[in-house]
């Protein structure tokens, strides 16, 4: 092999090192089961979010799976410890975007982490927040469809 061969090989896997110890050693991957879906369409839109960020369009950690019946998972990795809350929509017609009423009430289904309740304008934080550690952290949430009742 020649010096030239050597020294790319050496040099990328010093890369590859340096890539790896820059991910955060702790973050988790949180898997969020969503029960209560009726349709195949769309897709089902998961964010954690923190304290500052909750009911807010700007939570850090998003993810997102096609719809399934019954139940579907989605999974966000790369998610440091923390407390985090999450708030969950079915995308039906996949606009990115919960549709609302005149009203501003949404006509697609929600949902929120420890199925918080609703409030006038929606969960507290304290309701719906859970502890990310490290590895995998598993919760399981219900749709709500606000103006046909819970699914």
């Amino acid at each position: 092999m020649k010096a030239t061969a050597k020294v790319a090989m050496f040099g990328g896997a010093v890369l590859a090192l340096a890539v790896l110890s820059a991910l955060p050693a702790s973050a988790a991957v949180v898997e969020i089961a969503v029960t209560g879906i009726v349709q195949a369409r769309g897709h089902i839109h998961v964010e954690l979010c923190t304290q500052d960020t909750f009911l807010k369009p700007n939570c850090p950690y998003v993810g997102s799976a096609p719809a399934m019946p019954g139940a579907t998972v989605v999974k966000i990795a790369g998610v440091p410890p923390g407390q985090y809350a999450a708030q969950v929509f079915h995308d039906e017609n996949d606009d990115g975007e919960i549709r609302r009423n005149f009203l501003g009430i949404p006509t697609e289904p929600i949902g929120f982490s420890n199925d918080a309740p609703l409030h006038l304008h929606g969960p507290r934080f304290t309701e719906a927040a859970f502890a990310v550690e490290h590895g995998v952290e598993k919760i399981t949430l219900k749709l709500r469809d606000l103006l046909r009742g819970l699914h």
